[in-house]
């Protein structure tokens, strides 16, 4: 960590002291893990105070963290990573997709909501991230009065994820469609969806049906044999064949 965010890391945790969970630094960035209960006098005082000045909350978003460190993919000649996953699935990534992995710590908090703030004035950014207490309804306080810009921000992370934003001034979908259900980034949602929409010309309107999509398991890309990948000898002998 650099001096400079050494120092930032203890004026959080003098000014702060219990209130601040746990405060982690990755990226350069410095996040902080707070409770719902002091989210609102937190992000105040790091708004208002001068040694913090987050004038401008940038982005907000819902994270699901109910099956984090866990893979749909068996091998045991592939790491859990990147491309090497394309061995086979334990699951057909639909409906049964999260029955397919180990069942969650109903004592883990499953849903947070995490804020990116940066201050101008002093040039620096910091992440709050913010548990909602009760996995069957999460809740966390609304922070748009404090900073604006989390309007919609907060609508669409419940939207999304379900997280409700309490005194949030106008909490409804942002991205989906009226009478959607569920919520599409939760992890236990299906991979397929529930229902598909289409025009019918009969009726005259839009209609919902089941979904008709059949279930597969997404392969990540393969490399072909062409030109590309062929050795030098092979691609001498292709030329002539040209010429």
């Amino acid at each position: 960590m650099s001096d400079s965010l050494t120092q930032h890391a203890e004026a959080l945790q003098k000014h702060f002291g219990d209130k601040i969970q746990n405060l982690i630094h990755a990226y350069d960035e410095i996040t902080i893990d707070i409770t719902p209960a002091v989210l609102i006098e937190v992000s105040t005082a790091l708004r208002d105070e001068k040694e913090f000045a987050y004038e401008q909350l940038i982005d907000l978003c819902g994270v699901d963290y109910s099956q984090l460190g866990q893979t749909e993919w068996e091998t045991d000649k592939s790491s859990s990573t990147g491309f090497s996953r394309g061995v086979e699935a334990t699951s057909m990534g639909y409906l049964t997709f999260g029955d397919e992995l180990e069942p969650q710590d109903p004592d883990k908090l499953r849903f947070a909501s995490v804020m990116h703030l940066i201050s101008y004035a002093n040039n620096r950014r910091l992440r709050i991230r913010v548990f909602a207490e009760n996995n069957d309804f999460p809740v966390v306080p609304s922070v748009t009065d404090i900073w604006s810009s989390a309007d919609w921000y907060e609508r669409e992370s419940f939207d999304l994820f379900g997280i409700m934003y309490s005194d949030h001034p106008d909490l409804r979908r942002i991205l989906t469609d009226y009478g959607f259900v569920g919520h599409p980034f939760r992890k236990d949602f299906p991979l397929i969806g529930h229902v598909e929409m289409r025009y019918d010309p009969e009726q005259k309107r839009v209609i919902y049906e089941p979904v008709s999509i059949d279930p597969r398991v997404l392969v990540p890309r393969v490399k072909r044999e062409d030109h590309r990948y062929m050795p030098e000898n092979g691609q001498d002998d292709q030329q002539e064949a040209v010429e």
